[in-house]
């Protein structure tokens, strides 16, 4: 499988996913304070944790002073990604086990420079990578229409996105770049009241105008 170097970002994004899934629960004094289903989850964790053998405690306890030690900018920075990796379809997460995969097995030399490429886009693109490698792609031209989107409503949006084909994602991008600012949170609405299966001719009317 051969590694684009925007790819790389995703590939990177799992990894930190690794360390991030390690994370201790809340600590004890804002258990109380977390919703119920989230405190079950905790206590289900903790159960695991439990039956683990020393050697895998050791090693979690090791993950968790290392994720203490942390600045809490870069411990933001790996929720954000951790978040974004667990918001991925499950084919577009194989998809980027799969370039993890392909990019470890790659020369020093090609891996560092992939790095250097992904470094020089802008850090905005970067963090469009992190809508994975289909939603992530047309960032760049989407980006107009999911700027400050109401935290209420961004889960919904990204998840119409994800549901979205390729060619629904392309007319999207193009109504993006044509909507003015002042039109664009009406653009959304429209596109959030459509159905998946009059989301096409929704599109395909609006291009039309």
């Amino acid at each position: 499988m051969r590694v684009e170097p925007r790819m790389l970002g995703l590939a990177l994004m799992l990894a930190v996913g690794v360390v991030a899934a390690a994370l201790p629960p809340e600590l004890a004094d804002q258990f109380a304070r977390l919703p119920a289903t989230l405190q079950q989850q905790v206590r289900e964790r903790e159960a695991r944790l439990a039956a683990m053998p020393p050697a895998e405690q050791a090693l979690l306890q090791r993950r968790r002073a290392h994720w203490d030690a942390l600045p809490a900018t870069e411990r933001a920075m790996l929720r954000e990604h951790w978040h974004a990796w667990r918001s991925l379809p499950p084919t577009q997460q194989q998809s980027l086990r799969e370039a993890a995969s392909a990019f470890a097995a790659l020369p020093l030399e090609r891996q560092r420079e992939l790095r250097l490429e992904f470094g020089e886009l802008s850090v905005d693109e970067q963090r469009g990578w992190l809508l994975g490698p289909r939603v992530g792609a047309a960032w760049p031209q989407l980006q107009p229409l999911l700027m400050q989107v109401p935290g209420s409503e961004r889960d919904a949006l990204l998840a119409a996105l994800q549901a979205m084909p390729d060619s629904q994602l392309r007319d999207l991008a193009i109504l993006a770049q044509r909507t003015p600012p002042q039109e664009r949170e009406a653009l959304r609405r429209g596109l959030m009241q459509t159905t998946d299966l009059n989301r096409a001719a929704w599109l395909e009317l609006r291009l039309e105008r």
